[in-house]
């Protein structure tokens, strides 16, 4: 059974960090995109940010980008997203997707090219 789930999730103040870690567990996604989406309050879910199956290539929502960094650990099947600078408009739930494309060279913007998903975490940033 593939699980994904996704932890590091909280209240924090605007200007502030956190980091999300995904860990992955009932099957390998070492050669796969994985990716961070996220959902607000009465909105669609959207893409945050992707990373190649290497690590080599990511790719970020313009509203993030200069402020979160993905990243992964293939020894440790996890994927990270680190959260800097955030504001009020970057309260959602986090969900990670892993799977799709075997060494895919998408950039992973689209949910179904993921075949797994975990929960999700609450974040949420006050002002």
């Amino acid at each position: 059974q593939v699980q994904l789930v996704e932890s590091g999730g909280g209240l924090v103040q605007a200007g502030g960090s956190l980091r999300l870690s995904c860990p992955a567990s009932g099957r390998t996604f070492s050669s796969y995109t994985m990716g961070w989406f996220r959902q607000a309050p009465g909105k669609e879910r959207e893409f945050v940010a992707s990373i190649s199956w290497t690590g080599a290539r990511t790719y970020y929502a313009d509203s993030v980008k200069g402020r979160f960094t993905i990243s992964r650990d293939n020894a440790k099947n996890t994927v990270y997203l680190q959260m800097n600078s955030l504001k009020p408009e970057d309260t959602a739930v986090y969900y990670c997707a892993a799977g799709g494309v075997y060494r895919s060279r998408s950039d992973g913007y689209t949910q179904n090219e993921y075949d797994y998903w975990g929960q999700g975490t609450q974040v949420t940033v006050s002002s």
